[in-house]
């Protein structure tokens, strides 16, 4: 019997942005909201991104994939069918979120749990679903360090991206801006 090794969360410190303390990418995400019935949806969301420099975010729950984790992703796709249930979903190994009621997808690299501030709407069909995050996780794999080469942490924990339409990418390896000189913690 094969073990698996799984990831050690570390928590975020949200007394600072956490932005600098991993990577992201236009990211292919995970995002959860419990529904009126109480159980858990999970869906890919592909237009999620930090709301500025301050820990904000939308939606409940947010997971960051990893590129091994794809087909994992596309399952959350899946159609609603009767009852306007998910049957997919049941398939998805999740881990519960520890301060908001959610579910995050298992073995995700980052995860962020976040309390609705607000949702704005008239975005054509779409709106905005603005957060606040009250707990954040990173794999201590993925967690940026100034021990650590930036180009080793990006080859030993690479990004899935979303390349609209419908293609995603594997990012395992960067080029700093020359101007940079560090991030600062």
């Amino acid at each position: 019997m094969t073990s698996i090794t799984q990831p050690t969360l570390v928590s975020l410190d949200l007394d600072q942005p956490i932005w600098e303390r991993f990577f992201t990418v236009a990211p292919l995400v995970m995002v959860g909201t419990r529904e009126r019935d109480g159980t858990y949806d999970l869906a890919p969301k592909h237009m999620a991104m930090p709301l500025g420099w301050g820990n904000y975010f939308g939606f409940i729950t947010v997971s960051f994939p990893r590129p091994s984790q794809v087909l994992t992703v596309s399952l959350t796709a899946t159609p609603r069918c009767d009852h306007d249930r998910k049957p997919a979903l049941n398939a998805l190994p999740t881990i519960p979120a520890q301060l908001v009621d959610g579910v995050f997808l298992q073995d995700a690299y980052l995860n962020l749990e976040c309390q609705l501030i607000r949702i704005v709407d008239d975005f054509g069909e779409n709106s905005l679903i603005a957060g606040r995050i009250v707990a954040a996780h990173v794999d201590e794999t993925a967690l940026r360090s100034c021990d650590r080469d930036d180009q080793d942490l990006l080859r030993q924990s690479p990004l899935l991206a979303y390349l609209s339409p419908g293609r995603f990418a594997t990012l395992d390896h960067s080029q700093a801006f020359p101007f940079h000189e560090g991030f600062q913690r």
